[in-house]
């Protein structure tokens, strides 16, 4: 291990990096389902679904095995949320716009994703990736930590641990929904903007009775997600290494006696009708190497050309801002701010999202969850060879991984995004050319939910700054490319 990983030079154990390996796992577990109810419109159990579960799970092992093994870095990398979702959209638009099957458009929107993999490779054996990762601003640079940290605790306040609730609705004739006219809809409730954000408990308690949500279930996940937080912080103020695991741990153990005792549910009952064999059969049949070139040829080469494009330019400033933003919280980078096998790390990316196209996945990017394992400790590929072995058992025990609620990964991400926001000390708040840009990526990634996107806000107002200010010498060629690649995907690019 010590020859492989160099874990006394960076200061490490093997316990350690098993730790945060498993730290980064269970915070990010979640896209295991996730990734296929998304692509697949929540068709779960067809052979589509079991395809991209599949996929899931190998697409991501083998780009966390490359980063282990190519860069030594603790990152872990999946099919990114965001990412995937455009890709689900893509796949309803070749269906609508050529008469496809779903399956049928999933598997010629999956040539779109095997391209753009492979002109990362091409960017990356070249160090070009590289090359834009030193033409972001310092500014830029310095924002995206604070920026993302945000975005942490967006997500573990917000979206990931929704309650959710529906009616069905519909035309009443004579005192009887018509058959014909009923339809069934569903409504999110959220710890942070409905909880915190009622005027009083009787106000939301009464919108989730209407909406058929149980309140007990909300006020669970409040009480579940403080607690593992409050855990996290105070182990890890004693130092302990395992601070992170052993919270989401305690706040898993809160949240299933909760729900038996108060909710009257068993968080376990899934496990009783769960299959643990993996469905391989699923993913040869419809995603393993099934590339739909005739479909392609409907779509329109203009079309493919743009999709490509969009794609890599979130992915690319999706990853570097990740491996960036992480790394610098932990010091893992030069003076510069730049990090060491950057190329090393990039090319991890770009061979897991050729992986996971050709199994059967949206775009492979390193998730920002790594930030998990890497506050656990994590400081070689030891922690991402450990989140890539879990991944691959998962193909047998997924039904196990899904029970951790989503509460539970809440705590780990907003302590993540609190110490991350200490990043925000480094700007110089004298400079306005560091602020402006800084200051749009903080407010701009939790809103728009994407980090490439508010990296080329960032990228944009530095530019337009310097050369309206008379120092457009200052903006390297590279870093006016960038920009004005962002603004044709903002405005021209739909």
């Amino acid at each position: 291990m010590e020859n492989i990983f160099q874990l006394k030079e960076n200061g490490t154990t093997v316990r350690t990096e098993i730790v945060a390996g498993l730290t980064t796992f269970m915070t990010m577990a979640y896209i295991i389902a996730l990734n296929p109810n998304l692509l697949t419109n929540f068709d779960v159990g067809s052979a589509l679904w079991n395809g991209v579960f599949m996929a899931t799970c190998i697409a991501s092992a083998i780009a966390m095995f490359c980063m282990a093994f190519l860069a030594n870095k603790p990152f872990a990398l999946a099919p990114g949320m965001g990412l995937n979702s455009f890709f689900a959209v893509v796949v309803a638009n070749i269906a609508a716009a050529t008469g496809l099957t779903y399956v049928a458009s999933f598997q010629t929107a999956l040539i779109i994703i095997l391209i753009e993999g492979i002109v990362f490779i091409v960017l990356s054996v070249l160090n070009v990736r590289e090359k834009i990762v030193d033409a972001i601003p310092l500014g830029v640079r310095l924002g995206i930590a604070p920026a993302i940290s945000l975005m942490l605790m967006n997500i573990g306040l917000g979206s990931n641990a929704g309650i959710m609730g529906g009616k069905v609705l519909g035309e009443v004739v004579d005192g009887q929904l018509a058959e014909e006219t009923i339809a069934y809809t569903s409504q999110p409730f959220y710890v942070m903007r409905d909880f915190f954000g009622a005027l009083t408990p009787n106000v939301i308690q009464k919108n989730m009775e209407a909406w058929g949500a149980d309140y007990g279930a909300l006020v669970l996940t409040v009480v579940t997600m403080f607690v593992g937080l409050f855990v996290i912080v105070i182990l890890a103020k004693k130092g302990v290494k395992a601070a992170v695991l052993l919270g989401m741990l305690a706040a898993s153990i809160v949240y299933w006696a909760g729900s038996f005792a108060f909710l009257h549910t068993n968080p376990f009952e899934s496990l009783s009708t769960a299959s643990f064999l993996p469905p391989v059969k699923d993913m040869v049949d419809t995603t393993l190497f099934k590339f739909n070139f005739a479909g392609l040829a409907e779509v329109g080469w203009f079309t493919i050309i743009t999709l490509v494009i969009t794609f890599c330019m979130i992915d690319m400033f999706d990853t570097i801002g990740t491996l960036v933003g992480t790394a610098s919280q932990v010091g893992m980078v030069d003076e510069n701010g730049g990090m060491p096998k950057m190329r090393e790390a990039l090319l991890s990316d770009a061979i897991g999202t050729v992986t996971g196209a050709c199994t059967g996945t949206s775009t492979v990017t390193t998730f920002i969850e790594s930030t998990a394992g890497v506050e656990a400790g994590g400081r070689t590929g030891l922690t991402a060879l450990t989140t890539g072995v879990l991944f691959l058992a998962c193909m047998f025990i997924a039904p196990v991984a899904a029970v951790i609620p989503a509460a539970a990964t809440s705590s780990a991400l907003i302590y993540v995004g609190v110490l991350m926001f200490k990043g925000l000390a480094k700007i110089d708040f004298n400079d306005i050319d560091q602020v402006l840009p800084a200051a749009l990526m903080v407010i701009g990634m939790p809103i728009s939910g994407s980090i490439g996107h508010a990296i080329g806000l960032g990228m944009i107002a530095y530019t337009i700054l310097k050369v309206f200010t008379g120092r457009a010498k200052d903006v390297s060629i590279l870093t006016y490319v960038i920009s004005a690649l962002f603004l044709v995907k903002f405005f021209l690019i739909v």
